[in-house]
């Protein structure tokens, strides 16, 4: 009885010591995972807020120093009193700033918001994307409670010009949600949770109050870049 009772001892403090060695190998491997990821997530949000791609929609020079990303919803109205203070500085500071505009739907609070970005993109694909991209703003109002956004949108389309049949067409196919799901997972990585959101040269700016505001940044990150 007494060697059977040593025998479990013993076969307990070893399966304890393997216990603990291996609960101490998980916790080094998560630590390391954490780690990795935690490091790869901030350089990917690094890359993406501070250059623009191919595949983004983009005003101003291509080269420019100054590299504004804004990452919005076209039914936010904080997004669309932005809006004038952006193509005012576009149109002062022309080549010497790059605008690059992201698609963040909040597709909880708004209930249209996806469906504008993807009119917007569906505009794009004739070249017309800044176009419709002016019109979901400034007529904000009266398509954000609107029953058949789509067909608002297509009456848009059709005033910009555009070949209404093929908007449609674009406006349902795969590759149109694909590239709004593209700029709203690149926001999610960077942390983003409302809208508008801005970064300047890859930092997270706070949100401007005036055109001044927001031209003075603008001005220090050249600044910045020249020295």
């Amino acid at each position: 009885m007494s060697q059977t009772y040593t025998s479990i001892k013993q076969m307990r403090r070893r399966l304890l010591f393997i216990g603990g060695g291996l609960f101490i190998l998980l916790l080094l491997a998560w630590l390391s995972f954490g780690l990795v990821e935690k490091g790869g997530s901030e350089e990917t949000a690094s890359l993406l807020l501070s250059a623009a791609s191919a595949d983004d929609w983009k005003l101003g020079g291509e080269n420019a120093k100054a590299v504004l990303v804004e990452y919005s919803d076209f039914q936010c109205p904080a997004c669309a009193s932005y809006e004038p203070l952006l193509q005012a500085l576009h149109e002062e500071l022309g080549d010497s700033m790059l605008f690059v505009y992201r698609h963040f739907p909040l597709r909880q609070i708004h209930a249209n918001a996806e469906n504008a970005a993807r009119a917007a993109e569906a505009a794009g694909k004739q070249g017309k994307f800044w176009e419709m991209h002016s019109v979901l703003f400034e007529r904000q109002k009266e398509w954000s409670d609107d029953r058949d956004a789509e067909g608002t949108f297509v009456s848009y389309a059709g005033a910009l010009g555009l070949d209404t049949a093929r908007f449609v067409n674009d406006f349902h196919s795969q590759g149109v949600k694909e590239n709004v799901q593209r700029d709203y997972e690149s926001g999610v990585r960077a942390g983003i949770s409302g809208t508008p959101t801005f970064y300047l040269n890859g930092r997270k700016i706070q949100n401007p109050r005036s055109y001044d505001e927001f031209k003075n940044a603008i001005n220090e990150a050249l600044a910045a870049a020249n020295q």
